[in-house]
């Protein structure tokens, strides 16, 4: 059988409602095809959904036994999962 590919994917600076859709079309490829690792360094700003969405994707890779993470996870990403209580759920799943 043929090793999984790892997917990489990069978060653009302003993931908002508008930049949802194409991210949930790459994480929805990703996640049914192998390990996931989406880079977080140029977030300036990142919508509750957005991060909400993240989770599930974590967790769809995990169903599929594949790995994912969220990786050089920037300040206001990072902000923004601490304002909203989610850093028991990113901590397991972020590096970097």
């Amino acid at each position: 059988m043929a090793q999984a590919r790892s997917k990489s994917i990069a978060l653009p600076a302003i993931v908002d409602l508008d930049a949802l859709d194409p991210i949930r079309d790459e994480l929805i490829d990703a996640v049914d095809s192998g390990p996931v690792k989406v880079n977080g360094g140029k977030v300036e700003r990142v919508a509750t959904n957005a991060l909400f969405m993240l989770l599930s994707a974590a967790e769809t890779a995990r169903r599929n036994n594949f790995s994912f993470a969220v990786t050089h996870a920037s300040e206001p990403f990072r902000a923004a999962v601490a304002r909203l209580g989610l850093g028991e759920q990113f901590a397991a799943i972020t590096e970097g």
